[in-house]
C-alpha cells in the first residue's frame, strides 16, 4: 500500500494524514518501553562486544609484550656472552703470551741481579794499607842525634815521597776499576727497568681486560635477572641498530644498483637482448643472478669466518671443513670479481662500437679519432667490477644485525599497534553505550505530546507515584545496559 493510497482513507488527505499520525504516535506511544529496552540491549551488546574485543586485544599485546621481552632478554644475553667471551680470549692471549715468555725474563732478570751483585762486591772500595812509618820514625828518634845523619832523614823523605806517590797511583787505578765496573752494571740495570716496564704494561692491560669483563658481567647479570633498566637499554640500542643497518642496506643496495649497472649491458650480449623469461629479459636476470651468487658467497664467507651467525650448521663445522669453505667460497668470489671485471671492460668495448657507428652514421668526419684518455674509464669501470663483489660481501654484517633487531622493532611497532586498537575499541565501546541513550531521547522526540500530557495528567492526579516509576525505569535499564 502506498502513502497515496493511505491518504484515501478519507476524503479528505490533510485529514487522512492527521489521522495516520495520531495513529503513529500512538503506536510510537504504546511500544515505548519495549522500544526503549530494545535500544538499550542492542547498545548494551555492542558495547559489551567492542569492551570484550578490547580486552581480548590488551591479553593479546600484553602477551607480544612478554614475547618481546624474551626476545630481547635473549638477544641481550647472547650478545653479552660473545662480548663477554671475547674479553676472557683477549685475557687468555695476554696471560699466554706473558707467561710463555716469564721463563726467560726470570732467567735474565737473575743473571742480570747476578752481574749486578758480583760487580757491586768487586766495586766495593778497600782502604789502602797504611805504610809501616811510624815504626821507622820511632826507631829514628831513639837514635843518637850524633850518630843520626841527615843521610837517613832523606832517604826516609824520599822513600815516603814515593810511597805515596804508588798509594795514589794504585788508588787511582782501583777507582777507575771500580768505576768501570759501575758502567758496566748500568745495561743490566736498564734490562731490568725494561723487562719491569714491560711486566707493569702487561700487568695493566690484564687489568684493564679485568675490569672491562666485570662491568660486561654486571650488565649481562642485570639482562639475566631481567631489569627493566636493561629491557630499555636493550630495546634503544635494538632501534638504532635496526635505523643504521638499514641506512648501510641502503647503501650496498645502491651499490648493487650500480654493479647491475655495469654488466647488464654486456651481458643482453652473451644470452640475447631479446630473449624474455615472463616479463622480464634474460640478460637482466642472469645479471641479478650473478650479483645474487656473489652475495651468498659473501654469506658463506662471513659465516665459515664465524664474523657472522645466521647459519648455524657451518658455525658448528669442525675448523678443517670451515678452512675448505673458505678457500672455496673466496676463490668463487674472485672468478665472480674477474667475470665482471671482464664484462666490464666488455660494456667499455661495445659503447665504443656504438659511439663509433653513430658517428659513422652521422657521417662525421672524425670517425677515426681516439681519445687518448678513454683508458682512464675503461679502468675506472674493470676496477669498480672487481672491488664491488669484495665490497658486497660485507653486506652479511648489517644484514645479520638487521634480521636480528628487526623482531625488535616490529615486535615494538605491534606492541604500540595493539594498544591503539584497543583503546578505539574501548572508544567505540563506550560511545555504543551511550549511543542506546541518545536513541532513546531521539525515539521519545516526535512524542513530546503525549508525554506531555501526560505528565501533566499524573501531575494533576497527584499520582506521584507514576512519576516515580517513569522516573526510575530508564535508570534501571542504564544499569542493565552498563553491566
Amino acid at each position: 500500500m502506498t502513502l497515496s493510497n493511505l491518504l484515501t482513507i478519507t476524503p479528505w488527505p490533510a485529514v487522512s494524514a492527521a489521522i495516520l499520525l495520531l495513529l503513529m504516535m500512538a503506536a510510537l506511544y504504546f511500544a515505548r518501553g519495549t522500544a526503549h529496552q530494545l535500544l538499550l540491549a542492542a547498545a548494551g551488546a555492542l558495547s559489551r562486544g567492542l569492551r570484550v574485543a578490547s580486552h581480548s586485544i590488551i591479553h593479546a599485546q600484553a602477551r607480544l609484550a612478554a614475547r618481546n621481552r624474551e626476545v630481547l632478554l635473549a638477544a641481550g644475553r647472547e650478545s653479552k656472552e660473545r662480548i663477554v667471551e671475547r674479553e676472557f680470549s683477549r685475557v687468555a692471549d695476554t696471560v699466554r703470551k706473558d707467561l710463555a715468555g716469564y721463563p726467560d725474563m726470570h732467567r735474565r732478570l737473575s743473571e742480570a741481579i747476578q752481574r749486578i751483585e758480583e760487580d757491586q762486591e768487586e766495586a766495593a772500595e778497600v782502604p789502602p794499607e797504611a805504610p809501616g812509618w811510624a815504626q821507622a820514625v820511632k826507631v829514628v828518634a831513639n837514635l843518637d842525634a850524633r850518630n843520626a845523619g841527615a843521610e837517613i832523614l832523606a832517604d826516609i823523605h824520599k822513600s815516603m815521597v814515593k810511597a805515596h806517590a804508588e798509594a795514589m797511583n794504585d788508588y787511582r787505578k782501583a777507582s777507575g776499576e771500580r768505576h768501570a765496573l759501575l758502567r758496566r752494571m748500568m745495561p743490566d740495570w736498564r734490562l731490568i727497568r725494561e723487562t719491569l716496564g714491560h711486566v707493569g704494561k702487561s700487568v695493566e692491560n690484564v687489568i684493564g681486560r679485568s675490569q672491562a669483563i666485570d662491568r660486561h658481567m654486571q650488565e649481562y647479570e642485570a639482562i639475566v635477572r631481567g631489569e627493566d633498566r636493561a629491557l630499555s637499554v636493550l630495546s634503544s640500542s635494538s632501534i638504532v641498530y635496526f635505523f643504521i643497518s638499514a641506512l648501510v642496506l641502503a647503501v650496498a643496495t645502491a651499490g648493487t644498483a650500480v654493479n647491475f649497472t655495469l654488466i647488464a649491458r654486456p651481458m643482453a650480449e652473451m644470452v640475447g637482448g631479446t630473449n624474455f623469461i615472463g616479463a622480464y629479459r634474460t640478460a637482466d636476470i642472469a645479471a641479478l643472478v650473478i650479483i645474487m651468487v656473489e652475495i651468498s658467497m659473501g654469506l658463506f664467507l662471513m659465516e665459515s669466518l664465524r664474523i657472522t651467525r645466521l647459519f648455524p650448521v657451518i658455525g658448528a663445522l669442525s675448523d678443517k671443513i670451515r678452512v675448505r669453505m673458505v678457500i672455496i667460497t673466496f676463490l668463487i668470489l674472485l672468478l665472480m670479481a674477474s667475470i665482471e671485471a671482464g664484462l666490464a671492460y666488455m660494456r667499455e668495448v661495445l659503447l665504443l662500437d656504438e659511439m663509433a657507428t653513430n658517428a659513422l652514421l652521422r657521417g662525421d668526419a672524425s670517425t677515426g679519432l681516439v681519445n687518448s684518455h678513454l683508458w682512464i674509464t675503461t679502468a675506472a669501470q674493470m676496477g669498480m667490477g672487481f672491488v664491488l663483489p669484495f665490497a658486497l660481501v660485507f653486506v652479511a654484517i648489517p644484514l645479520e644485525t638487521f634480521v636480528h633487531s628487526l623482531r625488535t622493532v616490529v615486535g615494538l611497532i605491534g606492541i604500540a599497534v595493539l594498544q591503539a586498537l584497543a583503546l578505539s575499541l574501548r572508544l567505540l565501546g563506550n560511545g555504543c553505550r551511550h549511543l542506546g541513550g541518545l536513541a532513546c531521547r531521539a525515539y521519545d522526540l516526535p512524542l513530546f505530546v503525549p508525554l506531555w500530557i501526560e505528565t501533566r495528567m499524573l501531575a494533576g492526579n497527584g499520582n506521584g507515584r507514576a512519576t516515580g516509576t517513569a522516573a526510575v525505569a530508564e535508570p534501571e535499564a542504564w544499569k542493565e545496559a552498563r553491566s
